[in-house]
């Protein structure tokens, strides 16, 4: 019987064991990583694309080629996609990043062979209709000019261009920018990037003899490469030269704050290190600026900062709306904070904590074989081993505060802070 009166034992996590693929390689060059569990009949397949090359004339192609997939093929429309992948209960989707695109398929194992067809016309057989793109169009203006109104959405619009520049990862859509989209730039686009070269296909779930044979079977042979090679190289980032950026809004209530500086990525030895003084600052609801900026201070509703990793570029970055009348005072409080963190000693009793919040997050959010994929997925794409996860694990855990100290003062430095504010200051 339970003994309710006694806390269960405290036990330290020194080491996470993750589940690894399978790798089958083609030779049309796709390659193939299989997670398999027999927990359910289900199966998670994602075919994941690396972005093409950043133009700058024709800054949308990436992401529009990627939302209009599901538009159409030679044979299919729209409707006829979505109507044969519900019938079977199956979900469609497709997600755009700065760095890949990909589309995802969850069926039951037993409907694969029927939902499989329709997933692999939309790879290869996508026409972006005329009719389709009008309406495309018009509705992401739409969406465009709704989303300017809001303070945050500006916010970080302006700090990527300042910290990225003119690149993919910089890109903040205007509205003259859909009218650049042309259908035949799009096809030549999606013949380029949709092809099995630049292809890594993950399938996670009750993955047998069938499944893998069914998709070796389909985007295999059955799958050739375009004549042109896939470009998935990207400009130099360039951060601008301009750190102050101010957009007035009279009539607002509140103001957007973002600010922060490029920094390193996952690659980066110093990288978790990096994640654990991130942490303490404001990267969970008990960090340093909630206590002080929302629970002390009032200010806010929400503040966090965090440290972003793409491949070929990283920004460590505080976001926060505040009351338009308090905005000098919460930059001024953000920037004592970080003084704070550059010059004091971490206590132990805080640092534990972060310790054992960041590793019972990174356990916790191991729920499912789908889970294992999506770690599998950090390190594959930043050109990492599963060693990684080891050094992660055994750096949180080894944390000093010394070692806080050393990295703030190493990666905060506020003269080279990009500053964005949106409505009053």
């Amino acid at each position: 019987m339970i003994d309710r009166q006694t806390a269960p034992e405290f036990k330290d996590i020194d080491h996470i064991e993750l589940i690894r693929p399978e790798h089958i390689k083609l030779e049309n060059g796709c390659n193939i990583f299989s997670f398999n569990s027999d927990d359910q009949e289900l199966v998670r397949i994602e075919w994941i694309f690396a972005n093409l090359r950043f133009d700058l004339a024709k800054p949308l192609l990436n992401v529009a080629v990627n939302t209009m997939l599901t538009e159409g093929t030679t044979k299919l429309s729209a409707s006829q996609i979505a109507d044969q992948v519900d019938f079977y209960g199956a979900f469609l989707q497709v997600d755009y990043g700065y760095d890949h695109s990909q589309v995802t398929l969850y069926t039951l194992n037993k409907h694969l062979a029927s939902t499989l067809p329709v997933i692999k016309a939309v790879i290869t057989d996508s026409v972006f209709p005329e009719n389709e793109l009008e309406t495309f169009v018009r509705n992401q203006q739409q969406k465009l000019q709704v989303s300017l109104q809001k303070n945050d959405i500006v916010a970080r619009r302006k700090f990527n261009k300042a910290i990225y520049g003119d690149t993919i990862y910089g890109l903040g859509a205007e509205f003259e920018d859909y009218k650049t989209l042309q259908r035949d730039d799009m096809l030549a686009h999606f013949k380029q990037m949709y092809q099995p070269s630049n292809c890594n296909i993950l399938v996670a779930g009750k993955v047998d003899d069938t499944t893998l044979n069914l998709l070796t079977k389909s985007f295999g042979s059955e799958w050739s490469n375009y004549s042109v090679k896939a470009d998935a190289t990207q400009p130099e980032l360039a951060p601008a030269a301009e750190h102050f950026y101010f957009v007035e809004k009279p009539k607002a209530l509140q103001s957007a704050i973002r600010m922060g500086l490029p920094s390193i990525i996952r690659s980066h030895p110093d990288f978790p290190s990096l994640q654990v003084m991130n942490t303490v600052l404001g990267g969970y609801f008990g960090s340093r600026l909630m206590a002080n900026i929302r629970e002390d201070k009032g200010y806010t509703y929400g503040i966090g900062s965090g440290a972003s990793s793409l491949n070929r570029g990283g920004a460590l970055f505080i976001a926060t709306e505040v009351g338009a009348d308090v905005c000098k005072a919460a930059i001024t409080e953000i920037e004592k904070e970080i003084n704070i963190l550059k010059t004091e000693l971490v206590h132990e009793d805080e640092l534990s904590l972060v310790r054992n919040y960041m590793l019972g997050s990174l356990l916790g959010s191991l729920e499912n074989i789908f889970s294992h994929a999506d770690k599998f997925k950090n390190i594959y794409f930043s050109g990492l081993d599963y060693d990684y996860y080891d050094r992660y694990t055994q750096m949180i855990r080894s944390s000093t505060a010394e070692d806080v100290l050393k990295t703030a003062n190493k990666y905060l430095d506020l003269d080279k802070f990009y500053k964005v504010i949106v409505g009053k200051y």
